[in-house]
């Protein structure tokens, strides 16, 4: 859509010059100096071509160097074709030409961004008709339609930019907002299996406890705040667990050990294969722990990825129970 409009532009651009061109050739009166006449109207169609064309695939912005060539030729076509004539054939409707071929160079040189340049050929396109037609005799034959010109252009182009930088606004939030939804889509997904797998080991227990109206014996209790565990861990430390830590987990909770699990994204960013040892590691703590509670922490860190504390009690508040265990599992095996 962008390079078909552009390229509709560039038409009509170059169109408009070849009319102005074409304007200028069909004089109805000899001009004084001809030669004159024709340099400034090959000058001009050098001129505007160059601004039109000019790295136009590359870059919308024109070139600085052209920019400034377009301004010098500005004055110098205008002040060749004012003295080509006359004095009484300036103001015949051939010889006033150059007013809207000019208004059109600056067009150009404002829809490729060049808003100081074209402000000071529009200035220079209004000093050189009042000194040479007189203001009243320039506004009549042109100079006015020059200006309006310019200024929609110079709106269109700020309404233009305007709309594409919220396009692009727009374009980001929504590609921000649909990553935001794949992701919750994703984790939900996510939860569903791991509460669908906890229920699925818990099921049978909680059946019984229903079965039972809750009277359980000793084992069907035991074998209920194991379930009530699992279905914890699968909730609170998805991505820290694999067969082997949910087997050492179950174990060390009927060695009599209370096994906590958090996850808080200390995982993320590493590699399948990273994350495989990083649980094989753990299960092997796990199977050695011999505190009285475990707690297991996966946050975010630059080097570690797994924090494993072990604290035994010492019988009289948790606050003072002392350190067991502490065993740090890095992000990268041997990272310092």
């Amino acid at each position: 859509m962008n390079r078909t409009v552009r390229s509709v532009a560039t038409l009509l651009a170059i169109g408009f010059a070849m009319y102005f061109a074409a304007r200028a050739v069909w004089w109805i009166e000899q001009p004084a100096q001809p030669l004159l006449l024709v340099a400034a109207i090959l000058l001009y169609l050098v001129t505007v071509n160059a601004a039109i064309l000019w790295d136009a695939a590359v870059n919308v912005r024109m070139p600085l160097w052209v920019a400034i060539a377009a301004a010098v030729s500005s004055v110098v076509v205008q002040s060749l074709a004012t003295h080509s004539l006359a004095l009484e054939q300036r103001t015949a409707p051939f010889a006033t030409w150059y007013i809207g071929a000019i208004g059109l160079l600056g067009v150009v040189l404002v829809v490729r961004r060049r808003h100081v340049i074209a402000s000071a050929v529009l200035i220079a396109l209004v000093a050189l008709s009042w000194v040479h037609l007189g203001i009243a005799g320039a506004l009549s034959l042109g100079l006015v339609g020059s200006i309006v010109w310019m200024l929609v252009a110079w709106l269109l182009v700020l309404f233009w930019d305007r709309a594409i930088r919220d396009t692009e606004r727009l374009a980001d939030i929504q590609q921000a907002v649909s990553t935001w939804h794949a992701t919750q889509q994703v984790r939900q997904r996510e939860r569903r299996l791991r509460t669908q797998f906890a229920l699925a080991v818990a099921g049978p227990v909680l059946s019984r406890v229903v079965a039972t109206h809750g009277v359980l014996d000793e084992a069907e209790r035991l074998e209920a705040r194991l379930a009530e565990g699992r279905l914890r861990d699968e909730l609170r430390g998805a991505s820290l667990l694999n067969d082997a830590v949910r087997d050492a987990i179950d174990d060390a909770r009927r060695r009599g050990i209370a096994v906590t699990v958090f996850d808080e994204g200390g995982l993320d960013g590493i590699s399948d294969t990273r994350r495989a040892q990083i649980r094989d590691e753990l299960a092997g703590v796990l199977a050695d722990a011999r505190a009285s509670r475990v707690i297991i922490r996966a946050a975010h860190d630059e080097r570690v990825a797994v924090t494993v504390v072990g604290r035994a009690s010492s019988g009289s508040s948790r606050d003072d129970d002392e350190v067991d265990l502490w065993h740090e599992i890095e992000r990268e095996p041997g990272a310092d």
